[in-house]
């Protein structure tokens, strides 16, 4: 069958034209949390007032505050993660490179240990 085995690719979604939801990091979180805070602060602003056209104009800029601030929320912890990481990798490096030398950290503590003992 032509349906079974085939590996394609599937197609990405794109937010304007430009905005690449799928490989984009952060890009679906973000609009997912933004209508959210669009639906909360809009039907929020109908219930208080009543006002159709306030509610919808406050409902968009809902979206863009609450799309924005998630997306810079989390592109720093992304960033911070990358950080992280490329640090583990780096020590894991030294780790493997200096072990059992005389530049092992480890080996330099544990003789300082025994001799003060």
């Amino acid at each position: 069958m032509a349906g079974e085995g085939d590996s394609e690719p599937r197609k990405s979604f794109k937010l304007l034209g430009f905005l690449d939801v799928k490989n984009v990091p952060c890009a679906r979180e973000s609009v997912l949390y933004g209508s959210l805070g669009s639906l909360v602060m809009g039907l929020g602003h109908f219930l208080a007032t009543s006002r159709v056209k306030r509610s919808c104009d406050v409902a968009v800029g809902g979206f863009i505050c609450t799309m924005l601030g998630y997306w810079f929320y989390c592109r720093y912890n992304l960033a911070q993660q990358r950080i992280r990481q490329r640090m583990l990798k780096e020590g894991m490096r030294n780790r493997i490179l200096f072990e059992g030398s005389y530049l092992d950290p480890e080996k330099k503590q544990t003789g300082n240990e025994r001799s003060d003992s």
